[in-house]
């Protein structure tokens, strides 16, 4: 079982969250900071808003920060956000071998299939699992052995694709191997996801 994320692995979309975040702080006269970053990059999006309402000390309802956050991103998903080069073709490749394939994510699923769809992609996957539906975070080896189990295959049997570290360590403590992807947004985390992966690729051309 061939396991994808799709923010920043799929589709080139974490630019979008950063600017939805540095807007939201802005009207509200709060800057972008990294530990505001850290507190919200790879959640889920109800942890996101609580912390988000927590840390920045704000009246609004957490469910008023998400529906606020959904306006904002919402039509950029169906417009703006291209597939990252060779993932189309991975998948292709992936297909006419006869992998199954699946998305874990923690996108919102409006919005993951919103941009699926946009970019016919939607076909190529068996099915979407939302961690937020799950209530678990990637970094959850919990939510991989659900997702196997879901699906009717062992960890063991699973290869995650996903740009985030705390997501690869999870699928790796749950048994699954995991593949890095490269992306701008979380460079920094390079090595790490080096140490932790079975393979890390700056780009899916590496995998044709």
């Amino acid at each position: 079982m061939q396991i994808f994320d799709m923010d920043g692995t799929l589709i080139d979309s974490n630019g979008i969250w950063k600017d939805v975040d540095t807007a939201f702080l802005a009207k509200r006269g709060l800057p972008y900071t990294k530990e505001y970053y850290e507190g919200v990059a790879h959640t889920i999006f109800p942890l996101a808003a609580r912390f988000t309402k927590e840390f920045c000390h704000l009246p609004e309802s957490e469910e008023a920060i998400m529906a606020e956050w959904m306006d904002m991103a919402g039509d950029l998903y169906g417009t703006s956000v291209p597939v990252k080069p060779g993932v189309r073709e991975y998948l292709e490749k992936l297909r006419s071998a006869g992998e199954r394939m699946i998305v874990v994510t923690s996108a919102v699923p409006v919005h993951c299939r919103t941009a699926l769809d946009h970019l016919g992609l939607t076909p190529y996957f068996e099915r979407i699992i939302f961690a937020q539906e799950l209530h678990r975070e990637k970094k959850d080896p919990q939510l991989w052995h659900l997702s196997a189990e879901m699906m009717r295959v062992k960890p063991e049997d699973c290869t995650l694709y996903d740009d985030s570290v705390e997501a690869c360590r999870g699928a790796r403590a749950a048994g699954m191997h995991a593949v890095g992807v490269f992306d701008p947004f979380f460079a920094g985390t390079e090595p790490e996801m080096r140490a932790v992966c079975d393979r890390y690729i700056r780009s899916f051309d590496e995998l044709l």
